[in-house]
């Protein structure tokens, strides 16, 4: 059965990040584009829900200044006044001992901001300070696209330039797991090297962190419905494509529909089991993206617990804490969410063990808490919450460009040149349909007909 239209519109599979960006991208330039989505919501990896009266997230997600193609896409989505945005990258790390540090960059030009944090900071003894500034200055000379960092762990490169135990634990683990949702160990150092760079030992403000301060439903989902179909777009949901076929098109339950161009914007394992073999006939490889979990733990106090937005944590199973008191809609006490990433440990784990540990946790790195009661407690997992960005995992994201004419890959693990996060998404939407409209006006300049 197939369903025919005047003009055949752009059809974009899967509706996160990615497939938000490319389709207000292709709707604002005129192009007609159809959005399918499988799940009723908008929004991909980043949603909320209710729960009890309180609007919890999925999951804690953050920014950086530097991240232009995503605030791009908030200013778009109307979402500019929805974020808070560091005047100046800060963060306090404390740790259960009662312990604490803070790094904060000066008012030094890149990358010489972040230098008087580092000789200053003091859960690190001076010989390690010094040698973490030395490897912030050598990890800066690194070619992020050199294809032989792909092949090398973070964790070696580092001992081989004289950082050690402490200095990883207390200072690269802290934005090495939380950036690439692996253990220094584990981490590609290109992908690595790329975060640092950019974020940590580029212009000055790169790095200061972003947060929102609205439901992310409310900040992605639903204000990207508006903005698409403002725009002239179209988006169903629930409706889940089964099948994608030569000219191209796509099969959406059992109704073949003809396409202008298609764009997949698909986590990369349906992607994989969606582009035929003919039009990727490396799509086997994605399969060697392994996912990395991440788990979020989210706690309801009677009463203030900590004045902190945020921080990090070291020495915890506790890794870095946020106030979603606001965000949350709570008018009560005190919302925060701990976010956990590289989570094999807790993935599997019960409710009950979860507390059991992270409760005592947040008792000895918030003394406040002493005597507060929890009126609500719970956890979100995401299993696969990113692919696993372990060395040799750079080689394995495809191209936007498949086999097919037409048809293209968007997704935060394509080859984006960033790591798997939401600005990688939102770059992986803009180029997709970039490579749509190419694709279109060539067929005009032909002659061919635009289904």
């Amino acid at each position: 059965m197939t369903e025919s239209a005047a003009q055949a519109r752009v059809a974009i599979v899967g509706g996160g990040l990615a497939g938000i960006t490319a389709a207000l991208a292709l709707s604002e330039a005129g192009i007609p584009v159809t959005l399918y989505e499988a799940r009723p919501r908008l929004g991909g990896a980043t949603h909320s829900f209710e729960r009890a009266g309180l609007v919890a997230d999925n999951g804690q997600h953050v920014f950086l200044r530097c991240c232009t193609a995503y605030r791009g896409l908030l200013d778009r989505l109307g979402g500019a006044g929805s974020v808070r945005l560091q005047d100046r990258f800060d963060v306090w790390v404390l740790t259960p001992e009662g312990r604490h540090g803070r790094l904060r960059r000066s008012a030094l030009p890149g990358p010489f901001h972040l230098l008087p944090a580092l000789a200053t900071y003091s859960l690190l003894p001076p010989a390690d300070r010094l040698r973490a500034m030395r490897g912030s200055l050598a990890l800066r000379r690194l070619d992020p696209a050199d294809p032989l960092l792909d092949q090398v762990a973070l964790g070696g490169w580092l001992a081989a330039h004289g950082q050690g135990e402490a200095s990883r634990r207390v200072l690269w683990d802290l934005f090495t797991v939380a950036a690439l949702n692996v253990g220094t160990d584990e981490a590609a150092l290109g992908a690595a090297a790329m975060v640092f760079r950019t974020a940590l030992l580029g212009r000055a403000g790169a790095a200061d962190i972003g947060i929102p301060t609205v439901p992310l439903g409310e900040l992605h989902g639903l204000a990207a419905r508006v903005a698409i179909e403002r725009a002239g777009g179209e988006v169903r949901m629930p409706a889940k494509v089964e099948a994608i076929e030569p000219g191209p098109s796509i099969v959406v339950d059992g109704v073949r529909i003809e396409a202008s161009a298609v764009i997949v914007a698909t986590p990369h394992e349906q992607a994989a089991r969606l582009v035929p073999a003919d039009a990727a006939p490396g799509r086997e490889r994605w399969t060697g993206l392994d996912g990395s979990p991440i788990v979020n733990v989210h706690v309801v106090y009677d009463r203030p617990v900590t004045r902190l937005p945020f921080a990090a944590v070291t020495g915890s199973p506790v890794q870095w804490f946020f106030d979603k008191t606001r965000a949350g809609r709570v008018r009560r006490g005190q919302y925060l969410t701990v976010s956990v990433s590289a989570a094999r440990r807790w993935i599997n784990a019960s409710t009950a063990e979860v507390r059991a540990a992270f409760l005592p946790e947040l008792a000895r790195l918030l003394p406040d808490s002493h005597g507060a009661r929890v009126t609500d407690f719970f956890v979100t997992r995401e299993r696969r919450a990113t692919f696993r960005q372990s060395p040799g995992s750079g080689e394995l994201r495809p191209g936007a460009v498949t086999g097919w004419p037409g048809l293209y890959l968007a997704g935060a693990w394509t080859a984006t040149g960033w790591p798997d996060t939401m600005e990688g998404a939102v770059r992986s939407g803009l180029t997709a349909a970039g490579l749509a409209r190419r694709h279109l006006e060539g067929s005009r300049r032909r002659g061919e007909a635009v289904r």
